[in-house]
């Protein structure tokens, strides 16, 4: 997408971290209009289809080469991990939890990877000052979805909640696994295909459900045909492409700090535009995570960790989708 072209401005990176800020922050409040209407994988699948196919043949008019058989099947695996299982749970998980609270939790990502890291390299041993943070987000989460936090209608989903938990889990396995997998050499290529792949996968798992068989386009309402096209847009394509230009025109460690900053806005926007619950103890639980965060990514910064999580998601990076 020609981003080494766009000169870097301080006008032009403070739009960028903008748009990575605000709109992957606000992709949560969209899902969760979409999902009102439509069935989640439908609607995912439509997402990740179209972006895909226009990023894909947007890079080919513009001159990309032809992927490989071997890159298409390492993207589809990836597409598989981070997409059908990770932002596919997500939005499923969405109908019954609240946008904000599904933010707070998917921040558990940088957790994950710290942790499995560890596990395929003994040498990544966290410090002491990363499993603190570890051992705080934890109590973060705990705080979050413990008994007593109330959403619109009684207790927060446990199950919904824990599915977007364990949706981390499979973006960092998806993560850690394309950074040694054989992708194209452009990362917008790399992400189109895994969209390409992630959506069909999604398509067929909404067809197994039989909600292709239920969908009724018109009956479903334009605020959430409105939605759908928001998160295939901006949040698939405009935020996407300013976060690859970030990785090339700012620091990893300041482009990273998308990972605390999202979560706060997708809370403050649930809050005010969607009438979701902002409690004291909701409050807490997201200045707990945040820090957490904070910790966990002042390390990495630091060299204490070699690797980094790379999303959004996707976001976050093999593909930097965000939800």
């Amino acid at each position: 997408m020609n981003h080494e072209r766009t000169e870097a401005t301080p006008l032009r990176i403070a739009l960028a971290f903008a748009a990575v800020y605000l709109i992957w922050g606000s992709t949560y409040m969209a899902i969760r209009v979409a999902v009102a209407d439509f069935a989640p994988f439908v609607m995912a699948s439509i997402r990740f289809v179209v972006a895909g196919f226009a990023l894909y043949g947007y890079l080919r008019l513009r001159g990309a080469p032809r992927p490989t058989w071997k890159q298409w099947r390492n993207a589809s695996a990836i597409g598989f991990l981070l997409l059908s299982c990770s932002n596919g749970a997500v939005t499923w998980a969405e109908k019954t939890v609240p946008s904000g609270l599904a933010a707070l939790l998917c921040a558990v990502l940088p957790m994950w990877m710290v942790l499995l890291e560890w596990l395929w390299d003994r040498t990544q041993r966290p410090t002491l000052q990363v499993m603190f943070g570890i051992l705080l987000g934890l109590v973060g989460v705990a705080v979050l979805v413990g008994p007593g936090l109330t959403a619109e209608a009684g207790q927060v989903d446990f199950f919904g909640a824990t599915l977007i938990v364990l949706a981390s889990l499979t973006w960092a396995l998806g993560s850690i696994y394309g950074r040694k997998a054989d992708l194209p050499g452009s990362a917008a290529m790399s992400t189109a295909m895994e969209m390409i792949a992630g959506g069909a996968i999604l398509a067929i798992g909404a067809w197994a459900t039989g909600d292709w068989a239920r969908f009724d386009p018109s009956v479903i309402p334009t605020n959430s045909w409105l939605a759908l096209l928001y998160l295939a847009v901006f949040g698939s394509l405009i935020a996407l492409s300013a976060y690859v230009w970030l990785l090339k025109a700012s620091t990893p460690a300041r482009v990273s700090t998308y990972a605390y900053v999202n979560p706060v806005v997708a809370v403050i926007l649930g809050w005010a535009l969607l009438d979701e619950p902002l409690t004291a103890r909701t409050a807490v639980a997201a200045a707990i995570i945040v820090t957490a965060l904070v910790v966990i990514t002042n390390q990495r910064a630091r060299g204490k960790l070699t690797s980094a999580p790379r999303l959004e998601s996707e976001a976050l990076a093999p593909t930097p989708i965000k939800r």
